[in-house]
């Protein structure tokens, strides 16, 4: 005889299915796990279905994790960069993660300083479908472990080499051939990485859309030429702190090439002019929208004031400790009113007064950040004087020497 409506259990009720469905429109961690100790078959519909894991556990928990959430897609192992736990995540960890979770498609090492390339070998032997790799300030690994990772992981579209500098050309030759679908590269501080690297990436690579070679000093116009001719369709971001053979060849280059570059990166690079700079603000189609050329001791009032003109969707500009701007940079502002920046960071500019900050307020009413410390002219209590009247929602750093960037 069939049950009774009074003595139907939930479970008789409703399939796995629609336990799942459920279990998707709980936000909070909170309730998936309270989700999790209803029975035995909710923690069974509760496992199976996850897809994330952030963990801190060794090799007997890797496996046993592994079992339990066979369906899991992205793993973050990483450790903080000022603490950790000992001894860490180690090659025997790797091992474990390439045997038991072999459908993973992201995977998060950064600050992992103890894995090796041994480590990564197992990875790239493991991991068929991986797409995105961060081994940030990774410090022990080299080209070997990556270079099978980029032969056994042809999916991969990201991959993060901060710091790692024992990097070198080598990796980017087996990307080229290998990971023809990569998106975004972060070869900050690979100071190992040259022109010629670049060049050989891009020729199988074109689909970069973020790339960071900051800190890559080997790096000059002809690299940067390169990335600029073979993504001018794809590049979105470029990053180049501190490049000290860039110069104004690399710019004219993205300007000319890439017309959907949103965000650039030129501080610190001390070669770089106004020409190079006026020729990207005429040539960027509106795109740009992030630019921060703080450091560069070239730059006048004769570009920045086609930046202002031109790049009409510029949310965020950094011109700090430009010396040679002045407050006549500014004065192309009420040429019109529909401004879209938002943050201005303009530290150290001595020669900028209240005055240049009166027409900055009073045609950027999008303004929610302003840094003007270490401008000597100005002051709070000059501003006030002034009667500067700034945004509501605008906060103003006149003291503080840190930036905070995007960097």
């Amino acid at each position: 005889m069939a049950k009774r409506e009074a003595d139907l259990c939930i479970n008789d009720v409703l399939t796995d299915d629609e336990l799942r469905g459920i279990l998707e429109k709980l936000q909070s961690d909170g309730d998936r796990s309270s989700f999790s100790l209803v029975c035995k078959r909710w923690l069974s519909v509760q496992s199976t279905g996850r897809r994330k894991l952030c963990v801190r556990a060794g090799p007997l928990m890797l496996r046993k994790m592994a079992v339990r959430f066979p369906g899991v897609l992205e793993l973050d192992m990483s450790q903080s960069a000022s603490r950790s736990f000992f001894p860490g995540v180690t090659n025997d960890d790797l091992a474990v993660i390439a045997q038991g979770f072999r459908c993973l498609q992201i995977l998060a090492l950064s600050n992992c300083k103890n894995i090796t390339d041994v480590g990564l070998e197992q990875l790239g032997n493991g991991l068929p479908y991986l797409q995105s790799l961060d081994v940030s300030n990774c410090t022990k690994i080299s080209d070997k472990g990556l270079s099978v990772v980029a032969k056994g992981c042809h999916h991969l579209k990201c991959l993060n080499l901060y710091n790692c500098k024992l990097v070198s050309d080598k990796l980017l030759e087996v990307l080229s051939k290998r990971c023809h679908h990569i998106e975004e590269l972060v070869l900050h501080g690979c100071c190992k990485v040259t022109d010629s690297g670049l060049s050989v990436l891009v020729e199988g690579c074109r689909q970069i859309k973020i790339l960071d070679i900051s800190k890559c000093n080997k790096v000059g116009d002809v690299g940067v030429s390169s990335v600029a001719n073979a993504c001018r369709g794809s590049l979105r971001t470029m990053k180049l702190l501190d490049c000290s053979k860039v110069a104004d060849g690399s710019l004219i280059s993205l300007a000319s090439s890439c017309g959907n570059l949103e965000t650039l990166v030129i501080a610190g690079c001390r070669n770089i002019t106004d020409e190079s700079v006026r020729h990207l603000a005429v040539t960027s189609n509106g795109s740009l929208r992030y630019l921060l050329m703080d450091w560069c001791p070239n730059i006048s009032d004769s570009s920045l004031s086609y930046v202002f003109s031109c790049c009409v969707y510029l949310e965020e500009l950094c011109i700090a400790y430009c010396d040679k701007i002045t407050d006549a940079a500014f004065s192309v502002l009420s040429e019109r009113a529909d401004h879209c920046l938002r943050i201005l960071k303009a530290a150290g500019c001595s020669k900028v007064t209240v005055n240049g900050i009166r027409a900055l307020v009073d045609c950027c009413k999008s303004l929610n950040h302003l840094d003007v410390a270490s401008c000597r002219h100005i002051t709070k209590e000059a501003c006030e004087q002034a009667g500067v009247q700034f945004p509501e929602s605008c906060t103003v750093n006149f003291t503080s020497k840190s930036l905070v960037s995007l960097y």
